[in-house]
């Protein structure tokens, strides 16, 4: 059976009587970007500080690679690299000198040809020797995740990884992360930026108050049912068709858009039927095409579901 780059088992931290992260449990695969996806204090930071052992557990279990934390802890830390808070450099030396200062520390050791095989991965080979006072916010990212992974991790844990990067830089950044996967290594990345998780991740779970609402990979959650696609319509009477549609109950979250556009939230069955029935009766249609639902959109589905299930 092949073993999962993460396991986390029924996480929970309480700080007295406050519940700060119930009961969380989830699987990342080798290979994969798996995102943390949720609001800023939904307990994303606390969940990634208990997995790397930065903070103690109330309850639960982590398994990294196949090795238990609390039994193989050497060998679990061994398998990871993370970036918790900002990556920290002495701005004075170079980056290679503070890769140096790093590689020293390292659980494993660290050859000089690791430091220039991770150097090389991140991008930074023209930059490397120059000081870091002088790198833009993405380039001590990048030198960040290049520390990271200096002990060849199978794991790469990211808190919050694109703040303050402009979006060239975030782009860029989600590009070396694709690059890292392709050689096997897993990444599990946290953000409140649901448009960038979108673009970065293969899977990701949402984390809403503490508990874990949802786990998809981006095109189950596009794919699901409960998630009706808006279709806009352009016609030659908005008028003429919201009454008719109406007599037919086919105004569900009717919008009039710019011009003779309207958009209302139909299936693919019944965008067809919709059409036939507009031009059955003399209604002009010119164009229909279906709005794409964001992951911003179906994020605040979910959500607001387990807002109104917590309040029964």
């Amino acid at each position: 059976m092949t073993k999962k780059a993460l396991e986390v088992r029924s996480l929970t931290k309480k700080v007295k009587n406050k519940v700060i992260v119930d009961d969380v449990s989830f699987e990342v695969e080798k290979g994969e970007i798996f995102g943390l996806l949720g609001p800023n204090g939904a307990g994303k930071t606390t969940i990634i500080r208990m997995i790397v052992s930065l903070i103690g557990r109330t309850k639960g279990e982590v398994f990294v690679n196949g090795y238990n934390i609390d039994e193989q802890f050497k060998e679990s830390m061994s398998e990871m690299g993370a970036i918790v808070e900002n990556p920290e450099f002495y701005k004075y030396m170079s980056g290679y000198k503070n890769l140096k200062h790093y590689a020293n520390m390292a659980t494993r050791e660290v050859t000089e040809e690791r430091i220039k095989e991770v150097v090389k991965l991140v991008g930074l080979e023209n930059a490397v020797h120059q000081k870091v006072k002088t790198y833009s916010l993405g380039m001590r990212q990048r030198l960040g995740v290049a520390q990271a992974l200096l002990h060849n991790p199978s794991l790469l844990i990211l808190d919050e990884p694109t703040n303050g990067l402009d979006p060239q830089g975030i782009r860029e950044f989600r590009d070396y992360l694709r690059s890292l996967t392709k050689q096997g290594i897993s990444v599990i990345v946290s953000s409140h930026l649901l448009s960038e998780m979108e673009l970065m991740c293969d899977r990701f779970a949402i984390i809403e108050k503490g508990k874990l609402i949802h786990v998809s990979s981006i095109n189950q959650l596009a794919n699901q049912e409960q998630f009706v696609p808006t279709v806009q319509f352009e016609v030659d009477d908005v008028n003429k068709a919201f009454e008719l549609l109406k007599e037919h109950q086919l105004t569900n979250d009717w919008k009039v858009e710019e011009g003779q556009q309207f958009s209302i939230k139909v299936d693919k069955e019944t965008t067809a039927d919709v059409n036939l029935l507009l031009v059955n009766n003399g209604i002009k249609v010119y164009s229909i095409h279906p709005i794409t639902t964001t992951l911003e959109d179906r994020f605040l589905a979910l959500t607001s579901k387990g807002e109104q299930g917590g309040k029964k």
